[in-house]
């Protein structure tokens, strides 16, 4: 049997807040087979982009472990996860995080540049047709709705083809409207290509649409994940 695309085991991260310890996550398990869709439900400070943020390697948890892509990450060194990040995981944020500087097109080669990727350009194309922004390749973000920044953000995430994919609220900065429009193309182009989505999300409907969905309050797990 393969290994699940994502395993916590007692994960766990404290910090330091005014000399006293705050503890975000309290040994959290969680169990995300290949080809899932896992939705990290609850209240604002529950803990959930702390934890999306360690099961992707952005940081470092106090105890407990993390096995992605059946790599175990404590062992690994900053450089070591940001390859294996790069070589295989793709990101969408709540934020955008595309660079100012370039144009939608050259947002999404960006990734397949550091890949090393000859045809970055006829693949950032491609990907960015498949959003629905083929007018609007040469555009600066500053020229771009909220949705169609989002778009170009999912087709950069999707365009070097990674085994999973962390979302952290991709809807937050949007109208609902536009939301269901980008999760509708955001769930349609993950079920296409097959990747593993990890999504943060405060939209039960969001969650709902989800294999999985995890539950946190305060830090802790409420409850097994449930499968709708």
């Amino acid at each position: 049997m393969s290994p699940p695309a994502l395993e916590t085991r007692d994960l766990t991260k404290t910090f330091l807040v005014e000399g006293r310890a705050l503890c975000v996550l309290d040994r959290v398990r969680l169990v995300v087979p290949e080809g899932t869709r896992c939705a990290l439900v609850g209240p604002s400070g529950s803990g959930k982009t702390t934890l999306l943020g360690l099961c992707a390697g952005l940081d470092r948890p106090t105890s407990g472990s993390v096995h992605l892509l059946g790599h175990a990450l404590e062992p690994l060194d900053e450089d070591e996860r940001a390859r294996l990040r790069l070589e295989s995981t793709g990101f969408v944020f709540q934020s955008f995080n595309l660079l100012s500087t370039l144009t939608a097109r050259e947002n999404v080669m960006v990734p397949l540049e550091l890949r090393g990727a000859a045809d970055a350009r006829a693949r950032a194309e491609s990907w960015l047709e498949q959003v629905g922004l083929a007018e609007r390749m040469d555009h600066y973000p500053s020229r771009l709705s909220g949705g169609e920044q989002q778009r170009v953000a999912i087709a950069r995430a999707f365009a070097s083809e990674p085994r999973i994919l962390f979302a952290d609220e991709p809807t937050g900065n949007l109208d609902t409207r536009t939301g269901d429009l980008v999760m509708d193309l955001l769930f349609g182009l993950n079920e296409r290509a097959g990747t593993t989505l990890v999504l943060v999300t405060h939209d039960v409907e969001v969650a709902r649409r989800c294999n999985v969905q995890v539950a946190l309050r305060a830090g802790r797990m409420e409850g097994a994940p449930r499968h709708p």
